[in-house]
């Protein structure tokens, strides 16, 4: 019999380029597509699908242009890559899908749910989306410096290129409730996943399309139908969580619960990855 909980690794053309798809779980069980965020790789989200194989066909990839997703990035744009993202679901069968974002992963998850309205449930984790309140509140706040910094074309990559572990840190140690939850090994894995100037440049890119994002996310569509679970760390920062379920409800989400995942950060996939998969398997009616 196949070990199920091992991780199957495999290089998917998408968006006209190699995406890497990390498995784990019975490829027959409901699907679960995990997206990482900003300065992250698949790996980030190892603890979770650890816990997750026992009950779903879980999925992670590495967005295009990080780590062995390897090629040029298709662009900063979440609606870009929502559209690599949604030829790779379809690419891999992924049908019934439950889409969980974290970070820039959430803009991105976000953006599907938009443009893709097959999908089945989204969670959207530790994030604000671009043009959605409280975008601008955010945008205002001097805390979230790095928005701007790493939006300036060519200079961050210069500045961080060979002090990735350095710079990586200060933003682990930062915005998690306990910076020691955050391994050394998981730490050594973004530096290596953006070790590479493609690789820096494709994630500073995603900063540098907000604007476009908050565009597109302003433009008139359908509103979004499918169940929506918004998540963040109980000790995350950036105002009360009831600001952000408000700002997703006026832009069109019709279905939507919220949540904290207790004392957790910014990185709950990383701090309380038992908390965290339980509460999105009881989302997805799998129970915990």
């Amino acid at each position: 019999m196949a070990d199920t909980h091992a991780f199957r690794h495999r290089l998917v053309t998408a968006g006209g380029a190699p995406v890497h798809v990390v498995e784990a779980g019975d490829p027959g069980a409901p699907p679960f597509l995990f997206l990482h965020g900003w300065p992250e790789s698949w790996s980030a989200w190892q603890p979770v699908m650890e816990l997750a194989a026992g009950q779903a066909r879980a999925v992670a990839l590495d967005l295009p242009g990080i780590g062995r997703s390897a090629g040029h990035p298709v662009g900063g744009s979440k609606r870009e890559l929502a559209a690599v993202v949604h030829e790779l679901a379809g690419r891999l069968g992924l049908e019934g899908l439950t889409l969980v974002g974290q970070d820039v992963g959430g803009m991105i998850a976000y953006a599907y749910a938009r443009a893709f309205p097959g999908l089945a449930r989204a969670v959207i984790m530790d994030v604000v989306v671009p043009g959605v309140p409280p975008w601008e509140e955010v945008l205002r706040n001097p805390y979230i410096w790095h928005f701007a910094f790493h939006a300036i074309p060519g200079l961050p990559e210069r500045l961080v290129q060979g002090h990735q572990a350095e710079y990586f840190d200060f933003f682990f140690d930062v915005l998690a409730a306990d910076a020691g939850r955050i391994t050394p090994a998981m730490r050594a894995a973004s530096a290596q996943a953006y070790a590479a100037d493609d690789a820096l440049a494709a994630g500073f890119g995603w900063y540098r399309a907000f604007a476009q994002d908050a565009a597109d996310n302003a433009r008139s569509g359908p509103d979004v139908t499918a169940p929506v679970l918004y998540l963040r760390g109980e000790k995350e920062r950036g105002g009360d969580i009831t600001g952000y379920a408000e700002g997703l409800r006026r832009a069109g989400v019709t279905n939507l619960e919220y949540a904290t995942v207790p004392g957790c950060g910014h990185f709950p996939h990383e701090e309380a990855p038992g908390l965290l998969w339980d509460r999105i398997a009881t989302f997805a009616g799998l129970g915990g």
